[in-house]
């Protein structure tokens, strides 16, 4: 086989498995929390580290490979990612578990920043869009199967498998790296932005922090305001450090284009809503419902094979009718597919999900193909590496701040909901209680309660994360409106360079 598909199987198998453990963790988490007592906010963080990794270093992680190699760097980042997926395994802690998860997002962005680049180097022509063409099904693919695969492993063999997996999968694409893909012969000119990466980095783990933290610090506290104003200070530093330097890993002038920015509006929308509720609606699968991690993995199932069949008609279609419609329109299908999910009570079972599900399957699946010529159509090729993984980054972000922003409403409102209902049951401190069930410790609650007060307990819990995730899907549909409004005021046809791919083109 010619070295150039060899190169595109490393590239995909690797692509395949950082996409895949984005996903294939949210239907393990139950389990995770049962085995290492994990918190409300432990859970949170176990995606969370990993994707403000993966954020924080897409785009650094793109210019080292122009510095020291692509391939060189593409195989350090297999080293750390399966390393880190061994930790991943073997952690005995939460604190242990979201460390090595942070390393597995550091060596995932390092993989995802010179995959392309690699596949860019070894293709030409229309070769090069047949490469991409399998590298974007690839992506579609690992989101598709994720929470299924999750849910096999986790069940047959146990969480730490989701993990394990990772193992013999990165050592054979590592071999393939060393043995068959080839190294650029020409160094390009990049610089690393220290200053960049932590200044962005930073800012945006305070924010998360702080997201995250609030309910318990509280919000008033000096604690939570300080970690808003040192986000918020990093941030306008990361700003006017990225405006001074010559060489910026992320160029401002990029959000003056009205069709970027909207790009990049809707990959975070999109992110923030539909991606972020993941994790809610499998802790309400199979902590409220009862169903297994397999079992909940099927259920997804229809969404993602649905995002996986729409996606594959979308990316032809784009090429003839605007972008604007697909990315404003499939934010709309999401927001949608999240007031159809709204309503829940405490009788429902998951069947009240199945009609959101499949709405979102395809508004996801419309959102996703065109989402990637927008980011790389508005701007000059030597910018394309920049341009894209700045889209990355917007949705990585999204998927942080959301599950952090989601998730601080959602303990909220279970612990006024829990409080409320428990206020005068005799035998238990209703806050104290409240608190445990808000922050992931219900079964705790519950069996150090008085046998009198235990139905109660439990029927309080159960009654108040329904009705918070209820609030949260209503939140994140305002969400995805707000992103489609945005991405059809701001997509625009006269943004697109004249030598763009051809879905952009047709971006109005």
């Amino acid at each position: 086989m010619d070295r150039k598909w060899w190169t595109l199987l490393a590239a995909c198998t690797a692509t395949f498995m950082l996409l895949l453990d984005v996903t294939i963790v949210n239907v393990a988490l139950p389990d995770i929390q049962k085995d290492l007592g994990s918190s409300f906010s432990d859970l949170q963080w176990v995606i969370d580290a990993y994707a403000l990794m993966l954020a924080s270093l897409l785009l650094t992680a793109g210019s080292l490979g122009d510095i020291l190699g692509r391939r060189l760097v593409f195989a350090g980042g297999l080293v750390l990612f399966t390393a880190a997926s061994l930790t991943c395994a073997l952690a005995t802690s939460p604190l242990f578990l979201n460390l090595a998860r942070g390393a597995q997002g550091i060596g995932g962005a390092i993989m995802f920043a010179t995959s392309l680049a690699l596949i860019a180097q070894e293709f030409q022509g229309r070769e090069r869009g047949t490469a991409f063409g399998i590298w974007g099904a690839t992506v579609g693919f690992a989101v598709a199967v994720g929470p299924l695969v999750g849910g096999g492993l986790t069940e047959g063999l146990g969480w730490q498998w989701i993990f394990y997996i990772n193992l013999p999968i990165g050592l054979v694409t590592l071999l393939v790296t060393l043995l068959r893909v080839p190294e650029a012969h020409q160094r390009f000119e990049a610089t690393i932005d220290w200053v960049g990466v932590v200044t962005f980095s930073g800012a945006l783990f305070l924010l998360v922090f702080a997201l995250i933290r609030g309910n318990d610090a509280g919000w008033s506290s000096p604690q939570i305001v300080a970690l808003f104003a040192g986000s918020l200070a990093l941030l306008l530093a990361f700003v006017l450090a990225e405006r001074m330097q010559e060489h910026p890993m992320f160029d401002l002038r990029l959000l003056r284009i009205p069709t970027f920015t909207g790009g990049a509006v809707v990959a975070f929308t999109l992110a923030a809503s539909m991606f972020a509720m993941f994790l809610y609606l499998t802790l309400y699968l199979q902590n409220v419902l009862g169903v297994s991690p397999l079992g909940a993995g099927l259920r997804f199932l229809p969404l993602s094979m649905i995002s996986f069949v729409v996606a594959g008609l979308s990316g032809p279609l784009s090429v003839r009718l605007p972008v604007r419609l697909f990315l404003g329109g499939g934010l709309v299908l999401t927001g949608i597919a999240l007031l159809l999910m709204h309503g829940l009570t405490s009788s429902s079972g998951w069947t009240a999900l199945l009609p959101g599900f499949c709405v979102a399957g395809v508004g996801i699946g419309l959102v996703n193909p065109p989402l990637a010529s927008v980011a790389v159509g508005v701007v000059e090729p030597r910018m394309s590496g920049m341009a894209s993984g700045i889209s990355n980054t917007f949705r990585q972000v999204g998927v942080a701040t959301g599950i952090a922003g989601l998730g601080a409403l959602l303990q909220a409102r279970v612990t006024t909901r829990v409080e409320s209902a428990l206020r005068g049951v005799s035998g238990i401190d209703a806050s104290r209680v409240a608190h445990s069930v808000a922050t992931g410790s219900t079964k705790q609650a519950i069996a150090s309660a008085p046998p009198g007060a235990r139905a109660a307990i439990a029927h309080a819990a159960r009654a108040a994360f329904v009705s918070g995730l209820n609030e949260i899907l209503l939140v994140a549909a305002i969400v995805a409106f707000a992103g489609a409004l945005l991405g059809f005021a701001l997509v625009r046809r006269r943004d697109f360079v004249q030598h763009a791919s051809p879905a952009a083109a047709g971006a109005e």
